[in-house]
């Protein structure tokens, strides 16, 4: 596995600085709208309350995600917003950006599944990481998406 450095930084989108916030949300921007070639409202309205995990290589922004709590006791903890720097790509740093969101849903939201959607030529990528495919393909801003889903950790923290 490339031995990428690179520290991991978990905040509320308040938390973050201007610098910082306006980094993550270009990079979603050049990457989900731009490179993808879609149109769609990227700023959604969760940011606010959910955590953000970066992955920082001193002030360079590699991969971030975007992790929202369960809104109940039977919900899932839900992972988002998946993207690597396109100047970052091919280092594994998507491997490592899930691993530390699922780590971070796990120890902030034990007990609960985690659910991501996701673009359906990922699914073995998020499979390798214990998520199963729980629906049918469907078009999320034309691009074909399905919904996965984690089971809750049976590990004690």
């Amino acid at each position: 596995m490339n031995g990428v450095a690179y520290e991991v930084d978990v905040r509320r989108l308040d938390d973050l600085s201007p610098r910082d916030l306006y980094a993550m949300l270009k990079m979603r921007l050049d990457v989900f709208v731009v490179e993808q070639k879609c149109a769609f409202p990227e700023m959604d309205g969760k940011d606010p309350e959910a955590m953000h995990l970066r992955l920082l290589a001193g002030n360079e922004l590699l991969a971030s995600t975007r992790i929202i709590g369960p809104e109940g006791n039977d919900d899932p903890a839900y992972i988002g917003r998946v993207v690597v720097s396109p100047d970052h790509r091919g280092k594994r740093l998507g491997d490592k950006v899930m691993a530390e969101s699922i780590a971070i849903c796990e120890r902030l939201y034990p007990g609960h599944p985690i659910a991501l959607s996701a673009q359906s030529h990922l699914e073995k990528f998020y499979s390798s990481f214990g998520f199963a495919t729980v629906s049918e393909e469907y078009l999320e801003d034309d691009i074909p998406h399905i919904d996965m889903l984690r089971p809750a950790s049976s590990a004690i923290a």
